[in-house]
């Protein structure tokens, strides 16, 4: 039996109508007959379509409230019938049930409605019946049946409808029902998370895979599950590496840190800021930041908290970097940054940032919360005789956001809206501030009167010694180490400045 199958019949029920009309003209151009419910009705009817209305083959309205329109054997058995068994043809014949041969279906926003607030009631009139049983019925019958599920697959089905006239062969119905079960598993897999709460079962479901050249290294396979185009337009470049997903991410969480701040920008390098500075205008911003470290620049990702200008893309264009990223750019500045072909050039959009992290550990998952607590003034817990300036809290401020986006064990230096240099990732904090005093050193930069930030208290006064005889006059750390009097003590001995946040902020 041919596993060619012709288009005549398509059941219709969206509740987005988002892209829908271009699919029903073709579809009406391939003599297709449309069946369909209410506000779907009511569409494909405005665009000049006859409609035959789902109760009109049931014999029922649609009723309590809308919550059952399609759930009845005339319409599923249309779907799932064999074409090849004999007994279902006679059956449908019995019955007068119509061969359905196309269903085009998306289901109710749960997601949505839960992000929104709404109330328990409206969240659950958000779950989807009919809808994900028409999904289910179509993929199972994906011998006789295209489901199409969501509207990106409108193209796809749009494109088929122009190349072969309505026909279908068993492998693209195939891979609609794959995607038909993807989706199906992502909407109950949320409808389950919601109701779960704190339960001991964890269902994760991500789509939109998006297949990376490789993993971390050459010899290992990667892919990216997310939905990585309603975060970033990409205008330029070469495909992103799983290494440079994972610079990105550490790239906008921190420059969301200094969304509401000056001109910022930020080069990264293994997840770590290399360079970060505030100024007046962006470009003076890029030029300080590459000033840090010019060294680790090299092949680095760059980051700007505002739109990236003609000047400083000419700036850039003389590093070789990765990947670019601004919330827009002016003027001529994409055809300046695009003139090397492979460097990726990336439009943040005002998205907001997964709120639950998830990572492997062992056989499992490690689960928490993104932290979204920033240090601000209002925190800050004086703890020595001497008083911080308004421009040391600043400075203090500015240290404490890098410091939270940094590897730990971790110290960061700072002065004037300007990073000096970090220890980062070291197995003792005393580790990470001499790394951070000699990078600063070799790249002539002077501590004197400068900032440190320490993304956990210090247990013995040996740090502030050190931070001390480099220059630095003020701290910043979360307090709360049994010995914090030592460190205390020492500040004021020595006339520092220290101040404590209350909050820990290590990053593993």
């Amino acid at each position: 039996m041919s596993t060619t199958k012709i288009i005549k019949t398509a059941l219709i029920s969206v509740y987005s109508k988002e892209g829908l009309a271009p699919l029903i003209h073709e579809l009406a151009a391939n003599e297709v007959s449309f069946l369909s419910t209410g506000g779907t009705q009511q569409f494909i009817e405005q665009l000049g379509y006859t409609v035959t209305p789902v109760e009109a083959v049931t014999g029922y309205p649609s009723i309590l409230g809308g919550r059952v329109k399609t759930l009845h054997p005339k319409v599923f058995g249309g779907i799932l019938n064999r074409s090849e068994v004999d007994s279902d043809r006679e059956e449908m014949e019995q019955h007068d049930i119509p061969q359905i041969d196309l269903v085009i279906v998306d289901l109710y926003p749960f997601e949505d409605t839960v992000a929104s607030g709404a109330s328990e009631a409206e969240i659950i009139e958000k779950i989807d019946i009919g809808g994900i049983s028409l999904i289910r019925a179509g993929a199972k019958n994906f011998a006789d049946t295209v489901i199409v599920s969501n509207m990106s697959q409108y193209s796809v089905l749009l494109e088929l409808l122009k190349n072969q006239l309505g026909a279908t062969e068993l492998e693209q119905r195939k891979n609609f029902a794959l995607e038909a079960f993807r989706v199906t598993s992502h909407y109950d897999t949320a409808i389950a998370n919601y109701f779960s709460g704190a339960a001991d079962r964890l269902q994760v479901a991500f789509d939109h895979k998006m297949p990376l050249r490789y993993g971390e290294n050459p010899h290992q396979q990667g892919s990216f599950y997310g939905n990585f185009d309603a975060l970033f337009t990409k205008l330029n470049g070469k495909e992103l590496s799983y290494n440079n997903l994972l610079d990105v991410d550490a790239a906008v969480n921190l420059i969301e840190e200094f969304k509401a701040d000056k001109p910022t920008f930020a080069i990264l390098k293994h997840n770590n800021a290399c360079g970060i500075a505030t100024a007046a205008t962006i470009y003076d911003a890029y030029v300080t930041a590459l000033a840090c470290d010019p060294t680790s620049a090299f092949g680095g990702v760059l980051i700007a908290n505002t739109a990236i200008d003609e000047a400083t893309a000419q700036e850039i264009n003389k590093l070789f970097c990765e990947v670019v990223i601004a919330p827009a750019y002016a003027g001529e500045a994409v055809a300046i940054l695009s003139e090397k072909k492979n460097r990726i050039v990336l439009v943040q959009k005002p998205e907001e940032l997964a709120q639950v992290q998830y990572r492997t550990a062992l056989n499992g998952l490690l689960v928490q919360d993104r932290n979204n607590k920033t240090d601000q003034a209002s925190d800050l817990q004086v703890v020595t005789n001497v008083s911080p300036t308004q421009e040391q809290i600043d400075d203090l401020l500015f240290a404490s956001k890098i410091c939270k986006n940094t590897k730990s064990n971790t110290i960061v230096l700072a002065k004037n809206g300007v990073l000096l240099a970090s220890g980062t990732g070291q197995t003792s904090r005393v580790d990470a501030l001499k790394q951070a005093i000699e990078k600063a050193q070799t790249f002539g930069f002077s501590l004197q009167d400068a900032v440190m930030a320490s993304d956990a208290f210090f247990p013995f006064p040996d740090c502030v010694e050190i931070a001390n005889q480099a220059g630095i006059t003020a701290v910043i750390q979360p307090g709360g180490s049994i010995k914090d009097q030592l460190s205390i003590d020492y500040c004021n001995s020595q006339n520092m400045t220290m101040v404590f946040t209350g909050t820990r902020h290590f990053k593993h």
